[in-house]
């Protein structure tokens, strides 16, 4: 069961291209969100589709397949762990976000 503990598994399409940044250190990092999208129908019949943006982080040389292969609107597979992290803005106010850290990313569609 230690497999299952802050597991993330999704399939969506990318909002944006990925924002790649390139460390001093050599390390490689690409930022990028994706939407998730779940269709149900409401009282009235009617088809309503709620999307959920997801943002995710991946280092490396799945960085590197993302800044290759990757752009706005391809449908992905991703598999990670979440993860939050806080800073302050600059009017000293602590903010929060949380994070997908892709570990695995399968390419979709054509």
């Amino acid at each position: 069961m230690n497999t299952l503990r802050n597991k993330v598994q999704l399939i969506g399409n990318l909002g944006n291209d990925p924002e790649i940044v390139n460390l001093e250190s050599g390390k490689i990092l690409a930022k990028f969100s994706i939407a998730t999208n779940e269709s149900y129908k409401n009282a009235n019949g009617e088809k309503v589709t709620d999307t959920q943006w997801h943002n995710v982080v991946a280092w490396g040389k799945t960085a590197e397949i993302v800044e290759k292969y990757v752009g706005k609107g391809k449908e992905v597979a991703i598999e990670g762990k979440l993860s939050t992290r806080s800073w302050e803005d600059k009017d000293g106010i602590k903010r929060y976000t949380t994070e997908v850290i892709c570990n695995e990313l399968l390419m979709l569609g054509k």
